[in-house]
């Protein structure tokens, strides 16, 4: 066979990773604090930005043709990896996943509630009650900051009540009881409020409450000085009767009236300075063992409204939008006065630069909107009637109603915030795991058939303890399809024994 050389044309699709549409996914995943800095970072280095107010002007005179400091921002950079493995690698996702055009297709595939927008604002959008009703996004984990920065309190006791529970309805109580402790590790606030605020029983509030006061340091989430060294008497199994009546006269143990706590205690007057003695090598304020590590506020990326005719208004939080523009005024001026190359190409770059951070702000912005829409849409039911009604979601879910790839909507929902009448919630909170119903319906929640077990064992009697088996034949009855192991696998992440266990606890009793 005869080689011969020929001319051939053929087309072919690619992705092309651009710097700019990298940072644009950064930007995308950035909390509304970490997207704030890095706004004022490009206002600083970009002569062609403006603030929307008006705060900032310009003049000729101010440009001095210097590129831009790349170790200013750590993802802003020209000197990108060209290979495919080491983008995908530096970005923490597949190059399919690009950063969503708003194409009109994307507008039409996405429900009409969705983007039915109230007004001329771009970042409110509204819709009528739409029926009843895992986390995604993974960010790189900065150990080296882990292992600087000072553990909080908070953060400390988070970690001990995601070990303690899996339940997300529990963890979810567990969060506001936790914000509700200050720095000396005391409870401040009303859990009756907080159980009606999160449509909770108060018997349900206390028993997390109870998980939260058994977590390091020993004392925390008391809500007396009482309460407080009880909780440390307890752990070290010294909470014996004539302890617990000398906490209830503290007074006389201020006054030192030894006769009157050796009457009440029932012990002698060597007891008695014992035990005062003991209480003396307590903790009285537990939390400060932590530091007074500042506490930043958690600003809400979405605000969510009832509106006067029983629909949702969601809308974005005007505070956390960095609002900038192009100043094409100044950019004309300086374009005339530019002689040199270098000049020259600065000025383009900027411009470019200045377009692109634009066009980017107002997309995220948009994304945001959308994926928080119909999150409200899919668990109406939680914000209406409280946190038993979290449906199952995943997001896939959500990418498919709103046209999306599912790791955009992973990113979209880290580190954003939503303020609601029921408080304030990471929008990823809202992707709870779904089993199946029995009978072909409607999917259960995973927490709401974890609360539906607890329920059938604190109900058993003592005479007629549950097994994991009946439990499940029990729950197919009402319709959820669920396995006996995952009975097990959910009873022993909500910390309750085995029926063996329990049957010989409550025949003891």
């Amino acid at each position: 066979m005869a080689l011969s050389q020929r001319l051939e044309f053929r087309q072919t699709q690619s992705l092309v990773m651009t710097p700019q549409l990298m940072q644009a996914i950064k930007l995308l995943q950035l909390s509304n604090l970490d997207l704030t800095t890095y706004v004022e970072a490009e206002l600083e280095r970009n002569p062609i930005l403006d603030r929307a107010d008006g705060e900032t002007s310009r003049e000729p005179e101010t440009l001095a043709a210097e590129p831009a400091d790349p170790a200013a921002g750590d993802w802003l950079k020209d000197d990108m990896a060209p290979s495919r493995k080491a983008m995908e690698e530096g970005l923490g996702t597949d190059l399919d996943n690009v950063f969503p055009d708003e194409r009109p297709a994307d507008r039409q595939e996405a429900p009409a509630a969705i983007e039915q927008l109230a007004g001329s604002d771009p970042y409110v959008s509204s819709w009528s009650n739409v029926g009843a009703g895992g986390h995604g996004g993974d960010d790189d984990v900065n150990y080296e900051g882990m292992a600087a920065a000072d553990l909080s309190l908070a953060d400390h006791l988070e970690t001990q009540l995601n070990l303690a529970t899996r339940d997300p309805g529990r963890r979810l109580i567990g969060r506001f009881i936790i914000d509700m402790i200050d720095e000396t590790g005391y409870l401040v606030g009303d859990l009756t409020e907080l159980a009606e605020r999160l449509g909770a029983s108060p018997d349900e509030v206390e028993a997390v409450l109870a998980i939260v006061q058994g977590f390091e340091p020993s004392g925390v989430g008391a809500r007396s000085l009482k309460e407080c060294l009880a909780l440390q008497l307890k752990e070290r199994n010294r909470l014996d009767p004539a302890m617990a009546t000398l906490l209830d006269n503290l007074e006389l143990v201020a006054k030192r009236n030894i006769p009157a706590l050796r009457r009440l205690c029932g012990v002698d007057e060597e007891d008695v300075a014992e035990m005062i003695a003991e209480l003396r090598g307590l903790t009285p304020k537990p939390g400060l063992a932590f530091g007074s590590t500042p506490v930043q506020p958690v600003v809400p990326d979405v605000l969510l409204r009832a509106a006067p005719d029983g629909t949702w208004m969601v809308e974005l939080n005007p505070d956390t939008l960095p609002r900038v523009l192009v100043n094409q005024n100044y950019y004309a001026r300086v374009a005339r006065t530019a002689r040199s190359e270098a000049d020259k190409t600065f000025l383009t770059e900027a411009l470019q630069t200045a377009n692109w951070l634009t066009r980017s702000l107002e997309q995220r912005a948009r994304t945001i909107l959308k994926v928080a829409t119909e999150i409200v849409r899919q668990q109406d039911a939680f914000f209406s009637l409280g946190v038993q009604y979290l449906r199952p979601l995943n997001l896939k879910t959500v990418a498919d109603a709103i046209g999306m790839h599912e790791s955009t909507v992973s990113r979209v929902t880290a580190n954003k915030f939503i303020a609601s009448a029921r408080g304030l919630f990471e929008l990823k909170y809202f992707f709870t795991a779904s089993i199946s119903n029995a009978e072909g319906g409607e999917a259960h929640s995973a927490e709401a058939v974890r609360h539906r077990i607890r329920q059938m064992i604190d109900a058993e009697a003592p005479d007629a303890i549950l097994s994991d088996d009946t439990i499940v034949t029990l729950l197919r009855k009402d319709g959820i399809d669920i396995a006996r192991r995952t009975v097990a696998k959910y009873r022993e992440s909500m910390r309750i024994a085995s029926s063996v266990e329990r049957r010989r606890e409550k025949a003891g009793r």
